[in-house]
């Protein structure tokens, strides 16, 4: 039996473990890749592809080649700050790119598609338990470059039975517990990692955007996930597909705020360090709280986030960190 599947993005953070979750299921992961972003030392759990999602050619080509039955979609640019500054990279990229992947899986008859969507499609919603049928208004053009790929999802849906699982995640940290893959940015712009860096020296300080937010201590709170409980979700999510059960939505996230602050103070914690850190303006784009008030994924698809507690994405960001940069 075929169990090939088309992994876009799977040379990045959360792709390469999303390919080292599937092998370990059973699965074939195939990268498709372009190496903007992502790492060749990364893939390591199956074929390499590279090529650009805004090559339909070449998208073509691998999907004769491979001939996945799903396609597990992460490839994206996700900066919010530069989607502020460079929209259109965004749109080109993102949405045009997706259009594109999404074209060339309906004429390969591949009709099962796991999409890496985002919390940031909701935008600013302060005080709203964020669940899947909140409404989506997107503050930023990577939220907005996320939404209107949910669209076309449910239009191809309609026209040509198009079935996706979409996850809309919040913030993700953590590294595999194994050290086989882990989060390495360039530039890096991940709270986590910054925090790292700035404790061993490669910044001189972290710089903490915005002080003076409507939270406990000023700062930013956002609902943290480990990557691999997200990717264990995405997993079941191929699954749902598979089974026939029909397209659906669902957030990925504990339900449970941390501050920017609140990160900080427990990655001193766990590396028994101090995080040098300087006080800076707000950035455009930027949320005051982003929390998932869902159940859906646990009560649907039977998902258990085993480590998404903040110590224990810290320490395996840390151990990562310490021993494992693709760049080394």
């Amino acid at each position: 039996m075929n169990k090939n599947i088309l992994v876009t993005g799977g040379a990045g953070y959360i792709g390469s473990h999303a390919c080292k979750a599937l092998k370990a299921a059973g699965f074939v992961p195939v990268t498709y890749d372009n190496l903007s972003t992502g790492w060749q030392d990364a893939v390591k759990f199956g074929p390499f592809e590279q090529g650009d999602l805004t090559d339909r050619a070449r998208l073509d080509e691998v999907f004769a080649k491979v001939k996945p039955v799903a396609v597990m979609h992460f490839g994206a640019l996700s900066d919010v700050g530069q989607s502020m500054r460079e929209p259109g990279l965004y749109w080109h990229n993102n949405a045009t790119g997706s259009l594109q992947l999404i074209e060339a899986m309906v004429a390969a008859g591949c009709l099962n598609m796991v999409f890496s969507s985002t919390c940031a499609t909701y935008g600013e919603q302060d005080g709203v338990t964020l669940d899947e049928d909140c409404v989506q208004r997107p503050i930023n053009a990577y939220g907005a470059s996320k939404k209107a790929i949910e669209e076309m999802l449910a239009n191809f849906g309609a026209s040509h039975g198009l079935q996706s699982v979409i996850f809309r995640y919040f913030n993700v940290a953590g590294a595999d517990p194994d050290g086989e893959v882990g989060e390495f940015h360039r530039p890096e712009t991940h709270l986590v990692p910054l925090i790292l860096d700035a404790i061993i020296g490669k910044r001189a300080a972290l710089t903490v955007f915005g002080t003076d937010y409507d939270t406990p201590d000023g700062t930013c709170i956002r609902d943290y996930v480990h990557v691999s409980d997200l990717v264990d979700a995405h997993v079941l999510g191929l699954e749902w597909l598979r089974a026939e059960n029909g397209s659906r939505v669902f957030n990925l996230g504990t339900g449970t705020g941390f501050s920017v602050k609140e990160v900080m103070d427990q990655s001193g914690i766990v590396t028994n360090k101090p995080v040098p850190f300087e006080n800076g303006a707000r950035r455009a784009g930027d949320c005051t709280k982003l929390v998932s008030g869902s159940r859906r994924a646990r009560d649907e698809l039977g998902w258990q986030p085993t480590r998404s507690d903040m110590k224990t994405m810290i320490e395996d960001a840390w151990r990562w960190h310490q021993t494992g940069h693709y760049e080394a």
